[in-house]
């Protein structure tokens, strides 16, 4: 896909060099991908945002793409992330920014609007909806005692374990595997499966993705390796930890939360439950 003229650049933000992709001017919007992704996940919306007034940011988060990519689980907090996103809107001289966050840029929008309110001009949160802080059970104790072993967060905890499981097949069929999940239930692999040996690959691809994009993606991730990513997973009971000050804090920045009725767990999370509290439209047949 052609983006026309866009900038990449590295900034040097909360101790870690990110690299960004920047396009337009106007309103400062910040783009956040998801797992296993980097900043190539906006191309679409880079070029429509920018062409519609925008000065569009899209960072490759820290641990992915061209971005640092520190080695210890402890590095990936939403303290950290949260810091990285700070320093972006610091670097560009902006108070404000629209935030855009797809699966974990989702919940990293999330915590943005609970620790600097102050920072967003309004979220939106893609695939995955605000989920409070259980007051009492960690992260991965709730998800083990829920779903098990095979849980894919589960699987991710030990370090090394995915990585040894995703090096049995080549990048670009990770990369499908991942990307064209068809399943709308959890990621639980059966009693002594990895998570990535459940997973199907696909033989025709849908119209929104083409071979040449994946390979995209597979190249990049040959180039980082899959430890950076997955230390967002191997983070999360820090997360439940450090973020205990806002336990029972409120969203109070103008959000919007799309989450399709394919999406992963739509039914097992009751995200239609969680998104009728204040308004619930389904688009599509």
């Amino acid at each position: 896909m052609d983006l026309g003229e866009v900038n990449h650049q590295r900034i040097k933000t909360n101790g870690v060099w990110l690299h960004v992709v920047e396009k337009g001017s106007g309103p400062l919007v910040l783009l956040l991908h998801g797992f296993p992704e980097f900043w190539y996940s906006w191309r679409h919306q880079i070029t429509f945002l920018a062409s519609h007034g925008y000065h569009v940011v899209a960072p490759d988060l820290r641990g992915c793409g061209d971005s640092d990519s520190p080695l210890s689980p402890s590095s990936y907090t939403v303290l950290h992330l949260a810091g990285d996103l700070v320093g972006l809107l610091d670097y560009f001289g902006e108070q404000q920014a629209f935030v855009v966050g797809h699966d974990w840029g989702a919940v990293l929008g999330w915590h943005l609007s609970l620790l600097r309110p102050d920072r967003i001009k309004g979220l939106m949160a893609l695939s995955v909806p605000y989920f409070p802080r259980d007051p009492v059970a960690k992260a991965i104790e709730s998800f083990r005692e829920r779903f098990g072993d095979g849980f894919y967060i589960s699987q991710f905890q030990e370090p090394g374990r995915a990585e040894r499981a995703f090096a049995r097949y080549d990048y670009l069929t990770v990369m499908k595997k991942f990307f064209l999940i068809n399943k709308t239930d959890l990621l639980v692999a059966p009693g002594g499966m990895e998570i990535i040996d459940h997973l199907q690959t696909p033989a025709v691809l849908p119209p929104w993705i083409t071979e040449e994009e994946l390979q995209v993606y597979a190249d990049k991730f040959e180039e980082s390796g899959f430890t950076g990513a997955l230390n967002y997973y191997r983070a999360m009971d820090l997360n439940w930890e450090l973020s205990a000050p806002w336990q029972g804090a409120k969203v109070t920045v103008p959000t919007k939360c799309i989450v399709g009725d394919k999406d992963i767990g739509f039914r097992r999370l009751s995200y239609k439950g969680i998104c009728a509290r204040r308004h619930f439209q389904r688009f599509g047949a």
